[in-house]
């Protein structure tokens, strides 16, 4: 069975990253992020969003989520998400264990817009309900869609207007940067903690939580601490983040994953029995496919249909995605 198109975590380590990993563990360094590749990783980051960021390197994007969110809310808060993210139905129990209320919306295409929180927030000063603290979206979305600088900036705005919070969760974040061509910082205008995925982008293990305003992110270190994510070896991570970061290898892996998404969709908008079902704006293909296609398709290849919109079938590509692999997995769809 072939995984390659399965997830984008079904891909390695980039070389690039493996190599700074191996020179990383030459010699000795301060232990916990107390290091040099930290150090630029997280120069970098700060650099990327324009601001004197709370940044915390963790091992996984769940971590980072978690976490992140757990940093800013008290007990009787909640996160308004959509009915869709990962955060509510891919976390498992991982939220609950830091006591997060997660409030699912429903929506047609997996994004919320500002009306969306406008209804959420009704409930503020009702000591009978979870209070609406952070509204958390995602960067791109679950169905492959990205938010653009207006609609962040618009969400962001109305959070704000309610005394709320914008989380992103990033894990895919660099895909969205480069489908849209915009800098990160203008991108993340207005957010207030950023889950900064590397692992869906070439990393082996590491994800960055990011905070914009260093107060709102005061003592974050501890409770990474607590989650027991404060990595004795910090370099190994922060090498990771230093290698996709340095020269821009985080973005020239997007748009590679990007461009081969773009490729598969235009092949199978000729496949008979094949449809393409959603926009394509970052490294996502969802589908719709006949049973003879999805026969062929399912005998050689590893995808599954999509969990809240049954009927559509997610097939991923990553930066090591090539185009070989790409036209043979049309050529199995069209039964050559």
């Amino acid at each position: 069975m072939d995984w390659s198109f399965a997830s984008d975590n079904s891909a390695g380590a980039h070389p690039r990253v493996l190599e700074a990993l191996a020179l990383a563990n030459a010699g000795t360094v301060h232990a916990y992020g107390d290091d040099p590749s930290t150090g630029r990783a997280v120069a970098m980051l700060r650099e990327l969003v324009g601001a004197d960021a709370a940044v915390q390197l963790v091992a996984t994007g769940t971590a980072a989520n978690v976490l992140g969110l757990a940093h800013v809310l008290r007990p009787w808060d909640a996160v308004v998400c959509a009915d869709t993210a990962h955060l509510l139905n891919d976390e498992s129990t991982a939220p609950t264990a830091y006591g997060l209320t997660l409030i699912g919306v429903p929506t047609d295409d997996g994004k919320l817009r500002p009306e969306h929180v406008a209804r959420a927030a009704a409930v503020i000063g009702d000591e009978h309900s979870p209070q609406p603290r952070a509204v958390s979206i995602t960067q791109t979305t679950e169905l492959g869609l990205v938010y653009d600088v207006a609609e962040v900036r618009a969400l962001a705005d109305e959070a704000h207007r309610h005394g709320m919070l914008l989380h992103v969760d990033g894990a895919r974040i660099a895909n969205a940067v480069a489908g849209l061509d915009v800098p990160v910082a203008e991108l993340l205008a207005g957010v207030d903690l950023v889950s900064f995925g590397f692992t869906k982008n070439g990393a082996l293990q590491a994800e960055a939580i990011v905070m914009p305003d260093p107060a709102l992110g005061e003592r974050l270190s501890y409770t990474v601490k607590r989650g027991m994510q404060l990595v004795s070896k910090g370099r190994l991570l922060g090498a990771q983040v230093d290698a996709l970061l340095t020269g821009g290898l985080w973005l020239d892996n997007a748009r590679h994953a990007n461009a081969m998404a773009r490729r598969l969709a235009d092949g199978l908008a000729g496949v008979d029995g094949a449809e393409v079902a959603l926009p394509v704006h970052g490294n996502h293909v969802f589908t719709r496919l006949a049973p003879e296609v999805h026969a062929r398709l399912a005998a050689r290849y590893a995808f599954h249909e999509w969990q809240t919109r049954p009927g559509l079938f997610r097939l991923m590509c990553s930066w090591a995605t090539t185009p070989d692999e790409v036209d043979a997995l049309l050529a199995c769809a069209a039964g050559a």
